[in-house]
């Protein structure tokens, strides 16, 4: 099984990313949505620590929520 010490993309903490055993990754489990990972992918090219991706996926829901209110003044 392959694993890996990586520096996350966003805050440059290290992990263990755990790619040929990924239910025991530290990743697993943060399940996000189509925007969410969409988002992600779109300003990081690598794999995030675990607490940039449950920090971003708390933003993007905020600014999803924001993005409505405001449409709806």
């Amino acid at each position: 099984m392959k694993h890996e010490t990586k520096a996350c993309s966003r805050c440059n903490a290290t992990f263990e990313c755990k790619v040929g055993d990924i239910a025991n990754c530290q990743c697993y489990g943060i399940e996000l949505s189509v925007g969410e990972e969409a988002f992600i992918q779109s300003n990081y090219t690598d794999c995030l620590c675990r607490a940039c991706l449950q920090q971003l996926k708390q933003r993007y829901t905020l600014f999803v929520a924001q993005k409505v209110l405001y449409a709806n003044r």
